[in-house]
């Protein structure tokens, strides 16, 4: 008999085959390094495991022994915390808040206009993608601070970020010369071999890995 998420003894993580919020928390297990088993759901016929470890049958849901996590920011922090190498967040508190404040305005502000892009009307769509450009936009050069966002580091930040910008073509975000600290900050984390083991394959379809 096929064992349970609840019986398993290896990370599990329940993930939509291109869904943002799960590509997140695979960054993030990317850049530990961390070994899970990783069950991509059609959320459509989500398996009964699933349905049996999280009432909203929601995806990232993730399981490690008798924990079930599926709030994205408490599954980052809890990785965090549980394998504490390489930290993702810095030492110093200033900086910490910092990038707290920064994970907060891309949750709160970009990601629901993500949302009204890819199953909104086309409307809804076109008036979201105007916002979200004018965002990014505005926030450009705090992009070309650091070689990471806000930090000389890989951070939780960048776990969050880093996903949305890879969508950007599949968005039909044009950023254009205006955003291309934006851009330049996408290609450095593209080319980080943790980030090509965060993809899934219809994520690789979304376009290309950089070379060299």
């Amino acid at each position: 008999m096929a064992s349970t998420a609840r019986s398993r003894n290896v990370l599990t993580l329940y993930s939509g085959k291109a869904c943002l919020r799960s590509h997140q928390v695979r960054l993030v297990l990317a850049a530990k390094g961390v070994s899970y088993d990783l069950i991509l759901v059609d959320p459509a016929k989500p398996p009964e495991d699933l349905i049996d470890l999280n009432p909203y049958q929601s995806v990232p849901t993730l399981v490690d022994r008798d924990l079930v996590l599926h709030d994205v920011d408490v599954i980052c922090d809890y990785l965090d915390e549980r394998y504490p190498h390489p930290p993702l967040m810095p030492v110093d508190p200033n900086s910490r808040a910092r990038l707290r404040m920064a994970e907060r305005r891309v949750e709160w502000e970009w990601l629901p206009l993500v949302e009204e892009i890819q199953s909104g009307n086309k409307a809804t769509a076109d008036k979201a993608r105007k916002h979200l450009r004018e965002a990014m936009l505005s926030s450009a050069p705090v992009f070309k601070a650091a070689k990471f966002f806000l930090n000389n580091e890989m951070s939780i930040a960048d776990c969050l970020l880093a996903p949305l910008v890879w969508r950007l073509p599949a968005l039909g975000l044009n950023l254009g010369r205006e955003g291309q600290a934006i851009l330049d900050y996408g290609e450095r984390i593209f080319r980080n071999p943790g980030f090509a083991r965060s993809l899934t394959p219809d994520e690789r379809q979304m376009r290309e890995l950089p070379t060299g």
